[in-house]
This record gives C-alpha cells, sequence and structure tokens, in this order.
C-alpha cells in the first residue's frame, strides 16, 4: 500500500497553482430518458486555448444528492487543471428502499461522456471519483466501460451494503452510550430481516466481484477516523481483490472522517460548507492535493506502481456477516418462522365463534382472558420488534440514546413485553390445565394453536436477543 504522504511526494510536480479564479458551465445529460443536471468546473485560464485536460466525474454517496455537497471537491480537483463535473443524483428510480448501483453507474457514464464530448478536455484522460456508495458505483462504471481511465474512491466499503450498515450502526449506537443485546440484534437478525424484506436494497452487492474487473488505473483512500465503513478492513479487501491490478494506490488521510474532510473522532465535522443545515467538514489542501496529483500522474502516462507497506488505522471491530450460512439462517427458513408465529398468534382472534355456545363459558373465561393477553402481547412484541429495526436502519440510528443500562427505551420495552409473553404463555397454559375438562372442542384447537405459537415465540425472541441483557 502507499502512504497519502507517498502519493503526493511522487506527483507534486503535476500540480498547478490554485489562486487563480474558477469558470463553471451548467450542463444536462440523459440516461434512459431521464435529464440529470450538473456543473462543469474548468481550471483557471492558462492562455492556451488548444490545451486539453483530464477531466473526473464526481459520484455521490448514498441518499439524496444535491450536487451542493460536491463543490469544495469540484473547486479544488478545477484549480489543479482538472475539468470536473458533479451533478445532482438521480430522484427517480432512487430512495431509501429501491435504487440500482447498475443504474447508477449508468447515470455516472452518461456524465462522463459529457465531460469526453467537450473540447477542452481530453476524451482518454477521463476518469471516476466515487464517495462511500459511489465506492460501489464507480468500479461497476469502471468495469463495465474502458472509457473510464482512472478510478478514485473516498470511503468505499470492501464489504456488501448489509454487512456496511450494520457496522455503522454498531458505531453509533456505541458513540451513543448503547450496548448489550440491542446491538446483537442490529448486527444480525436486525440485518437479516433488512435483507431478506428488501426494505435495504442491494443488501448483498459483492464489492470483490466487481473490484477484480477493473483494470484501470486505482486510487482507493479512507479517512483515518472513518466510522461508517471498516477503512482497515476495507483496505486489506481492495487489496486483495485488486492484486491482478499493477495500478492499485491505497492510503488513508489523516484526521479525516468518511468524506476525507476533517473531523475530531468521525462523528463531528469540523468546519465546511453547510449543505441542508449540516456541516460537510473542511476540505483538508492535503487531501485533494493527493488525488489530483495522482490524477496528474495517471494523465501523464506514468501511474503508480510503488507499494509501500504502512500500518492500517485502528479499527474498534471487525465487521459481522448477518449469518453463517446454516440451514437455519436461510431467508426461507426465516421467513417460514415469521410467517408460523404470526399466523399462530392469530388463529386464537381469527377463529372466535360468532355465537357463544360454549356451555361452560364462565368456567373458562380465566383461560379465554389469559389467551387474549398473550395474543396482544405476543403480537405487538414481533411487530414492534421488526418495526424497530426498519426505524434504526432507515434513520441510520443517530436519534437513539441510552436510557438505562445501556439500553434504549423502545428496546427497554420490548424486552419488557417479551417477558409479559413468556409469563402470559405460562399463565394460559396452567389455566388451560386447570380447566382442562371443560376446554373441548373449537376452544381446545384454538388454545393449542395459539400455545404451538407462543412456543415459536420463545426460540425467535432468543434469536433476536430480547431475552439477553
Amino acid at each position: 500500500m502507499l502512504t497519502v504522504t507517498g502519493v503526493l511526494a511522487a506527483g507534486a510536480a503535476y500540480a498547478e497553482p490554485a489562486h487563480q479564479d474558477l469558470l463553471t458551465e451548467d450542463v444536462t445529460f440523459q440516461n434512459q430518458g431521464l435529464t440529470l443536471h450538473g456543473t462543469v468546473y474548468l481550471p483557471p485560464a492558462t492562455g492556451n486555448d488548444t490545451l486539453r485536460r483530464p477531466g473526473i466525474v464526481l459520484v455521490h454517496g448514498s441518499g439524496p444528492g444535491p450536487r451542493a455537497k460536491y463543490v469544495p471537491e469540484a473547486e479544488a480537483f478545477a484549480r489543479a487543471g482538472i475539468v470536473t463535473l458533479i451533478y445532482d443524483k438521480r430522484t427517480q428510480g432512487y430512495s431509501l428502499t429501491q435504487h440500482d448501483f447498475a443504474q447508477l453507474a449508468d447515470d455516472a457514464l452518461a456524465g462522463l461522456q459529457t465531460l469526453r464530448a467537450r473540447a477542452d478536455v481530453d476524451p482518454s484522460k477521463v476518469g471516476m471519483w466515487g464517495f462511500s456508495e459511489g465506492g460501489w458505483v464507480v468500479p461497476m462504471a469502471a468495469a463495465e466501460s474502458p472509457d473510464v481511465a482512472f478510478v478514485v474512491t473516498i470511503g468505499g466499503s470492501g464489504r456488501s451494503p448489509v454487512r456496511q450498515e450494520s457496522w455503522s450502526l454498531d458505531n453509533i449506537l456505541r458513540h451513543q452510550g448503547i450496548s448489550g443485546s440491542l446491538l446483537d440484534a442490529v448486527a444480525v437478525p436486525g440485518a437479516q430481516f433488512m435483507t431478506d424484506s428488501g426494505l435495504l436494497p442491494q443488501a448483498g452487492h459483492d464489492p470483490v466481484a466487481v473490484l477484480r474487473r477493473v483494470h484501470q488505473p486505482v486510487l482507493a483512500l479512507w479517512g483515518e477516523h472513518d466510522m461508517q465503513v471498516p477503512a482497515a478492513e476495507s483496505a486489506q479487501v481492495f487489496q486483495q481483490a485488486l492484486a491482478a491490478n499493477p495500478y492499485t494506490t491505497i492510503g488513508f488521510v489523516p484526521g479525516a472522517g468518511h468524506n476525507g474532510h476533517r473531523t475530531s473522532n468521525g462523528f463531528d465535522k469540523a468546519g465546511g460548507l453547510m449543505v441542508d443545515g449540516h456541516p460537510l467538514g473542511a476540505l483538508d489542501p492535503g487531501y485533494a492535493d493527493v488525488i489530483t496529483a495522482w490524477i496528474h500522474q495517471v494523465a501523464a502516462g506514468n501511474p503508480p506502481l510503488s507499494r509501500i507497506t504502512t500500518p492500517l488505522p485502528h479499527q474498534e471491530a471487525l465487521s459481522r456477516a448477518s449469518d453463517d450460512g446454516c440451514w437455519y439462517d436461510t431467508t426461507a427458513v426465516r421467513t417460514a418462522v415469521l410467517v408460523l408465529l404470526v399466523l399462530g398468534l392469530l388463529a386464537y382472534p381469527l377463529t372466535t365463534p360468532r355465537r357463544r355456545a360454549d356451555r361452560a363459558r364462565s368456567q373458562t373465561r380465566s383461560v379465554r382472558r389469559w389467551a387474549r393477553w398473550l395474543t396482544g402481547l405476543g403480537l405487538g412484541t414481533v411487530i414492534g420488534t421488526l418495526a424497530y429495526m426498519v426505524w434504526i436502519f432507515s434513520q441510520v440510528g443517530p436519534n437513539e440514546t441510552a436510557f438505562v443500562a445501556g439500553r434504549t427505551l423502545p428496546w427497554l420495552l420490548l424486552q419488557i413485553l417479551t417477558l409479559l409473553v413468556v409469563l402470559t404463555t405460562l399463565a394460559t397454559a396452567l389455566h388451560w390445565w386447570r380447566a382442562r375438562i371443560l376446554v373441548t372442542g373449537r376452544l381446545r384447537l384454538r388454545l393449542t394453536l395459539l400455545l404451538c405459537a407462543a412456543a415459536v415465540f420463545i426460540p425467535w425472541a432468543l434469536s433476536w436477543r430480547l431475552l439477553l441483557p
């Protein structure tokens, strides 16, 4: 691997002065019938109108993508002599629960062709920069099209989206003072549920398979304090996946967070522009210099070949796979258990006879009352647990705080509900036993289905860590 300092020293001779004003041009381009809007940042004039420069397309991270987020990088790259395109991310076909990396890669390629068609750009020297989600998208574009001259990533994950997301949530929740069973619930059954339900699009995307098909020069960077992507782990994955690519440079940006901007701990952002009320963090000049110096080396036909091993940044914990591949941990089995559990709990109220024909109704009133409590508490716990996981993943956890003993208030309430389900199961079984002579026919069948569901509920709750501290 090559250090950030090493890259800068090797390519600094290609950097251009950054003291002149920039020009911008608004552009539009098409992909699959959708019009995308962007801005091209032009390097300062040199007096040579025939000069054709390298170009770069900046590709978004996850979520809404106004181009304003990438103005600092666009200005820095343009000042270093690189024609730079930033564009508004598509909203059609992209949402929290719907997006396609291949479609986003095609958007980026359409932007690339826009730059390649410009008279002031050398079409053979146009590459892509991808941030976070863009670290999955840009390699796909490069693997698809040889027109991509080079690849730069910042905060790209070497793990699947679901594995990266659960690792990020673990960091955020720990930072909020949360500990214990909720962390395991998010990392394993929560991640499994989000994948199985399709609420986390592209959850199983394999970045390794894509990286192996990338033959262009690659510069992969991570912030030293990246808390959203496992930087040290991802760097090793990139290095192994790109082992056959002789033009791979891997480095870390000191004092930087996930986006390569300044931070003290990976959770705050120091200075920089405000976009939608949120600071971006100041762009460290050294970070931009590293990238632009490397691009000019590649454009000059001299991509770095050096491999200087450097210590990886400290990573508190490794990311975790959401399943171990056992037969009982497959999507089909998990879905079947959940369906049987819900149907079993619903069976009691849904099969209530319209006319009470039970002559011993007064004598069985107690068991029926406990059965109703068991049904309501069981359904409430199951639905509440699943809804809470969706909330945590969709809100990325920043609103969660420890309420007591490292637990959030919703998680504490779900654990209490789980204990109540266990107690009402025992109470229902006990009252049935006491009134067993009077419990006959349809009521017996209804109680049997209910207690079978309750029996399934216990291992389900254990798998969700609801009965663990």
